[in-house]
């Protein structure tokens, strides 16, 4: 017995409306994008540019510097990892509007607030954290952290959007762990985990939900 395809659109369009009304959909795979380029461009930044030894451990090139030039550079470090944030922010919060402006969604409702929420509070520990370390002296213990605090955050929110945000944040942890047991890398695993893994998954939600 063939399927009627009115019967089968209308599945189709009740169950669009039910995941609308419990999940936020609006994330762009464009914004996941531009989050890995900017983490590669601050990782490159703090590398070459803020740390300027890119041949030698965190402790090692403190141990070289002043306590003046270890406080410059580590607020130069904050200035660098909050640049890319409001950036990866910023650029989210376009994207997500202009798609959920793009298919007639409100962009602030309920299950985007407690998105949100539910991704703001482990980032925001995780950046207190990070800060906290740096202050400590723990530098190898910053990139995974921070990681791993990340990857906490996107498998709290990824009960409210797509089944793929959490699975992000298991890859997240994986390498905050790796990066864990190699600290002296921290660098390369800042781009495999901020960069790399977040252009893959950008495209990938590209390709699956809006190409």
């Amino acid at each position: 017995m063939e399927k009627n395809p009115t019967s089968a659109d209308d599945l189709k369009t009740i169950r669009k409306i039910m995941e609308g009304s419990t999940k936020f959909l609006s994330l762009s795979g464009f914004s996941g994008v531009f989050l890995g380029l900017f983490a590669i461009a601050g990782a490159l930044i703090a590398h070459f540019m803020i740390l300027d030894r890119g041949d030698m451990s965190y402790v090692e090139y403190f141990n070289t510097l002043s306590a003046e030039e270890t406080v410059n550079v580590r607020w130069q470090m904050i200035a660098d990892a909050l640049s890319v944030l409001f950036l990866s922010l910023l650029t989210a919060i376009f994207f997500s509007f202009r798609k959920a402006k793009g298919s007639g969604e409100s962009f602030l409702t309920p299950v985007s607030k407690r998105m949100f929420i539910n991704l703001l509070i482990p980032l925001i520990t995780g950046g207190l954290f990070a800060i906290i370390l740096l202050f400590q002296e723990y530098y190898q213990l910053i990139v995974p952290g921070l990681l791993i605090f990340y990857g906490l955050a996107l498998i709290n929110a990824g009960k409210f959007t797509y089944n793929e945000f959490f699975y992000l944040g298991i890859l997240e942890i994986i390498t905050g762990l790796f990066c864990a047991l190699f600290p002296v890398q921290g660098m390369i695993f800042w781009i495999i985990g901020f960069g790399i893994l977040h252009i893959g998954y950008g495209l990938f939600m590209y390709r699956k939900y809006e190409a």
